[in-house]
Parts: structure tokens; sequence; C-alpha cells
């Protein structure tokens, strides 16, 4: 069996999450594929860093055809072990949540929830189940972009009764102003955690029965500051200073 040899530098390589793989074989099908070939313009041995469910390889382009585009793995390619980071992300209007769920994913969030809250539009909640997918397609292609082994699970919306006591094993943090508490930065340097799950709420902040609801269930309230922050600048700071800590 011949030997797959390769002469760019892994920081320059660009990296695709396989649709299929099998032995020494991947495959990009679909959209996926049509945007590899169309918009980047692949061709026949180009090369790219390939992520499969087992690890990251080196791949080279063997065939290109309408909607699929196939790949031979060579070896290993170095990756950073996944975080485990959980965003409860209030629903809020979806221009502005697509931007969150993009940068978190780039940031390493490795699940991100979408809730209903009190405070969260009726007609946002209720077409929210609509926007899965796409949400899903926005987190594949930013774990891409950012060279990522896998995209963020990006799961149906859940009402927040159904969801305050997720993973009570992890730190659970919930970012709210309106209560007096520590900043995330210290409440996360003080109880160390490899699992940590953040709450965001919607545009005009948790309800006074959901913020109970959340402190009978055991979360740490903390605080991004001063400022009052829109719902997506929040989600991205609280995902950043996360991260910084698991890392």
């Amino acid at each position: 069996m011949s030997r797959l040899t390769y002469d760019s530098s892994p920081m320059t390589r660009r990296r695709w999450i396989a649709d299929e793989a099998s032995g020494n074989r991947a495959a990009l099908t679909g959209d996926h594929a049509d945007h590899l070939v169309r918009v980047l313009r692949a061709r026949t041995g180009q090369e790219f860093d390939i992520a499969t469910d087992a690890m990251v390889r080196r791949g080279r382009i063997v065939t290109i055809q309408d909607g699929r585009v196939e790949f031979e793995l060579g070896e290993a390619v170095a990756a950073s072990p996944p975080l485990d980071l959980t965003l409860l992300l209030a629903i809020f209007k979806f221009d502005r949540m697509e931007w969150a769920i993009e940068k978190c994913t780039e940031l390493g969030a490795s699940r991100i929830v979408p809730v209903m809250a009190r405070r969260t539009d009726a007609h946002l909640a209720a077409s929210s189940l609509k926007r899965v997918e796409r949400w899903r397609r926005i987190a594949l292609q930013a774990a891409e972009q950012s060279r990522r082994a896998a995209p963020p699970e990006i799961a149906s919306p859940i009402k927040l009764q159904d969801v305050v006591s997720l993973t009570p094993a992890a730190l659970r943090i919930l970012l709210a102003e309106s209560k007096p508490h520590f900043r995330l930065r210290d409440v996360l340097a003080a109880h160390p955690a490899r699992e940590i799950v953040l709450a965001i709420g919607p545009e005009g902040g948790w309800a006074e029965d959901e913020l109970q609801l959340f402190e009978k269930s055991g979360w740490v309230f903390a605080s991004l500051g001063h400022t009052i922050l829109r719902a997506e600048t929040a989600a991205i700071t609280a995902t950043a200073i996360a991260i910084s800590e698991l890392t």
C-alpha cells in the first residue's frame, strides 16, 4: 500500500468534518461537497485535514462527483482535546442567536441547548424548532473554520423547567445581573471544574420565578460586570472566559 506524503504545513490546511468515513476513505456529501467544489474550486490531489468520529487525519481528494468529494486518508494529525462546556442559551432574535452560535462554536463550546424562557418572544419560541437544522449547519461551518475536530451538539429547543436540573455533577453557573454575586472569572477560579454549564438569559433577563428555580436547583450565580450586555454579547463573553479556565 502506498504511503501518503504531504508538503503543506498543518496550520495552512483547511479542516473538513467528514459526512462519511470508513477505513482509509472519507467523503463530503450534498451541499457540504458542493461548497468545497464550487466555492473553493477543489481539485483532485488537493490536501486537507479531515475529521472523522475517531480522529483527525490528513486527506487527499481522489474523486470529485456531483454532490460528493472523496478523500484518501493518511496519518493522524494532532488535535486539541475536546472541552466540556455546555451553554443553555435562552432563545432570542434569530439573527443575533446565529451570531452567538457561530462565535461560541469557534471559541470551543461543546454543547448548545436553546431554552424557551418566560421572556422569550412567543413567536420565536414557536418558530425555534424549525431553526435547529440551520443552527447545526452554522455550527458545522464554524467548527471547520476554527479547525475543530467536531461541531458542538445543538440540542432541540427545550423548556426551562425541563433543563434546569441538567448535569448536576457539573459546575452550573447562571449569568444574572439582578442578584448580588461574584464575577464569573472569580467563580470559575474558586470552583475548578472540567465540566461547566453556563445559562445565558433572554433579552430582558430571567424572570424572578426562574431565578428562584435556578437557586433551588443549586446553581451558582455570577456576573459579567456592571455593564448590561446584549444576550449574544453575554454568551460570547462568558464562553471566552470559561474556555480560558478550561484550557
